[in-house]
């Protein structure tokens, strides 16, 4: 398996070790992620799920994460005098989070339709353990609060909770949080319907309504996750399948598969043309997918139409060598989450994905409970007629999408990247390298990464380049018209990606990100 850090790797691990399912040391994977790494995921977050049994046919996803509350609108943060939503505060926090709920009904699904044997105990005692006793502080986190730490302080319940004595805790220093572990103790013992129903969630509303926010418990007992169909395209001998609205699923399908009509005719997975062409093929599909992607209770829009064969020919030919298309409106590229995958003995798999937007998400703790709220909110618009405009009981437009790839039909590979904009990019770059140019999971991994997008202060999109690429890379991009720049050797910019293979004749392979604190874990 893997996995962003080295601990949640080694917890799943363990869990298949002692005869647990794919399923169930993905749960062991992501409640320990939400203790060890919370800069990126937590509690208060959301996560996306794709379950494979191994038969590319019976993939099933599940959508595991909260509408806005009932009390919400884009007309609220009108009279408050604001034209876009805040991204750190009470107010900010307005959505219920999703990925615990998701835990429960992998859980339901694990022991009902795979026959696991595991406790739901088992499954979240890492992630006890890790918050009650400590765990070292990754690099990742330490580096991460040094750069929006004082930003976040005056946020209810941070301060207490992530500086511990006023300090800001070195790399390695043990940590732990018992606030978040008595939570973890409540959910191990009355499962995962006690983070929404009875004493925890009334206490969780009451520290947010505290902070400024506006949901309450009536939101939280609301919430279920969602059984979805996954999207499919066609990649190479095989198909990419990912996840449908309100993620950008669709986004990643359309890459690969124009990728596969008109950009893989260079020798170099490391050339200018490569990612001339993947980058002009991104802007189209992020033209489609932000016109067009959102929570499909809201709207009637046939997202799958957008994987046509004659549309996504139809748009091939918008492609050409050499001419850099105008820049599009675009999003922050920002998006801190945690992808992790999983594949058993048997080859059943997991690809998942959690987050709580930007890093360390609104920055509030709902009241003592040692959750950290998401902001995935303010992914809505205020825009009336936007189809994203904040509406109750609306979904947000995700970025999370994790990624399955079949042959043969047969389930191989579990893929994904914690970025933003960057995820449907680096998923392209990892599958057109492991399975176009016949590198490693780890080469695939670990190679130069480019990614297109703007990230803050910047008023248009760029694509910035790892220096690792050659230089006439770069000076070939630019001259095309492209706006290029550098960045670090290995830059958390390009996200934190891993995979995870079990091929055809049953063999294992997995590869974390080096850009990460992760590993890969074998049991």
């Amino acid at each position: 398996m893997s996995a962003p850090h080295a601990l949640a790797a080694e917890a799943g691990a363990a869990i298949l070790r002692s005869g647990g399912n794919a399923i169930e040391a993905g749960i062991a994977v992501a409640s320990t992620l939400s203790v060890v790494y919370p800069h990126m995921n937590g509690l208060g977050g959301d996560g996306f799920w794709l379950i494979s049994d191994g038969d590319a046919h019976t993939v099933r996803g599940l959508a595991a994460a909260g509408p806005s509350g009932r009390r919400y609108s884009a007309t609220l943060f009108h009279d408050h005098g604001l034209r876009e939503i805040p991204f750190r505060g009470g107010l900010s926090a307005l959505t219920v989070p999703g990925a615990v709920g998701g835990w429960g009904a992998a859980f339901g699904f694990s022991r009902d339709c795979w026959r696991g044997r595991k406790s739901w105990y088992d499954l979240l005692e890492s992630a006890y353990c890790h918050a009650a006793n400590g765990f070292p502080l990754s690099p990742n986190q330490h580096h991460t609060f040094l750069r929006v730490g004082d930003a976040l302080r005056q946020q209810p319940g941070f301060a207490a909770q992530y500086t511990p004595g006023g300090e800001i805790l070195p790399i390695g220093r043990l940590w732990s949080q018992q606030a978040l572990a008595q939570t973890l103790g409540t959910l191990a013992e009355n499962g995962a319907e006690a983070f929404y129903h009875g004493p925890l969630a009334r206490q969780m509303a009451k520290g947010l309504k505290a902070a400024g926010s506006l949901l309450t418990e009536a939101d939280l007992r609301a919430f279920k996750p969602i059984w979805v169909e996954p999207l499919r395209t066609a990649f190479g001998v095989g198909e990419a399948i990912n996840m449908p609205p309100p993620t950008q699923g669709v986004a990643s399908l359309m890459i690969l598969a124009l990728l596969h009509r008109v950009g893989l005719h260079s020798a170099d997975h490391l050339g200018a043309e490569l990612i001339h062409n993947t980058v002009e093929i991104t802007k189209l599909a992020f033209k489609y997918r932000d016109r067009l992607v959102a929570d499909p209770d809201f709207g009637d829009v046939d997202i799958a139409s957008l994987l046509n064969p004659d549309f996504l020919d139809a748009c091939a030919r918008e492609i050409h060598p050499l001419i850099v298309m105008p820049l599009p409106p675009i999003g922050l590229a920002k998006g801190d989450t945690v992808w992790f995958g999983v594949v058993d003995g048997q080859g059943r798999m997991v690809s998942v994905i959690q987050s709580l937007y930007h890093e360390f998400g609104t920055g509030v703790v709902a009241g003592n409970t040692g959750v950290l709220w998401n902001n995935r909110g303010c992914a809505f618009s205020l825009e009336p007629g936007h189809i994203n405009v904040l509406e109750p009981g609306k979904r947000p437009f995700h970025t999370l999408n994790p990624a399955l790839y079949a042959e043969q039909g047969r389930v191989q590979l579990a893929y994904g990247s914690m970025g933003g904009d960057g995820q449907p990019q680096t998923q392209a770059a990892l599958l057109m390298r492991a399975k176009h140019y016949g590198l490693s999971l780890a080469e695939s991994v670990a190679s130069p990464r480019w990614l297109y997008g703007r990230t803050w202060g910047e008023a248009s999109a760029g694509l910035r380049l790892e220096r690792r690429y050659p230089r006439a890379v770069f000076e070939d991009l630019r001259r095309w018209g492209h706006q290029v720049s550098w960045v670090p050797d290995y830059s958390d910019f390009m996200g934190h990606a891993g995979m995870v293979a079990r091929d055809l004749e049953g063999g294992f392979a997995g590869a974390a990100d080096p850009r990460s604190d992760g590993g890969v874990a074998i049991p």
